[in-house]
């Protein structure tokens, strides 16, 4: 019961939103009382907090596959791109902006979470990119990577990019192609064009 608790919160969370969805409306959506729900969550602060972990661990097990799978780090970015947006919803409702807002220490626990994983991995690609000749060899792998992250955290600041201007979509597509140009070399580059040619949205 426990894990149908918590697709069903992880759901309604992604399409409502965090503060937009009580524990009724999960509780209806499963056709059981909210005191089950209770039995396994204290409140709805614990359940958001467990929802946010059991999807971040999930997107990590997608990512995971992506990489043992992929053919180059060009493509690899943007094969998890497509996974990440295709298991947010693409985020119409910017959870991350509401979690922000209104649970500020899951998301920094979040945070914390999303970092050393995706510092981990994405330093991991763009060495494979340096070492294949994508990637210009002169590059420093470390920084990019801490660069690559705080810059996809930047594209979910509602302040910056309001969701009315620039979708999840567009903001995703268009930071990927900025940061995949400033570090492929020619031979990247030939691969990063082809593939935006023939898979661009």
């Amino acid at each position: 019961m426990r894990e149908k608790i918590l697709n069903k919160s992880a759901e309604l969370f992604l399409s409502l939103g965090f503060k937009s969805v009580t524990m009724d409306d999960i509780a209806n959506e499963l056709g059981i009382s909210k005191k089950t729900i209770y039995q396994h969550f204290t409140n709805k602060t614990k359940l958001i907090e467990a929802t946010t972990l059991n999807i971040f661990d999930n997107i990590c097990e997608g990512i995971d596959c992506i990489c043992n799978a992929s053919h180059n780090p060009i493509e690899e970015l943007y094969d998890i791109k497509m996974f990440v947006m295709n298991y947010l919803k693409n985020e119409k409702t910017s959870p991350q902006f509401q979690l922000k807002k209104y649970y500020p220490q899951i998301h920094n626990q979040l945070q914390i979470k999303q970092f050393e994983k995706m510092y981990v991995s994405v330093k991991e690609s763009i060495q494979k990119g340096v070492d294949t000749n994508l990637f210009r060899k002169n590059i420093d792998v470390d920084f990019i990577s801490r660069m690559y992250f705080n810059g996809m955290s930047g594209i979910k600041d509602e302040t910056i990019f309001p969701s009315q201007i620039f979708t999840m979509e567009y903001l995703m597509e268009s930071y990927l192609e900025y940061h995949l140009r400033a570090i492929c070399s020619e031979k990247g580059l030939q691969i990063l064009n082809k593939f935006i040619n023939t898979n661009q949205s």
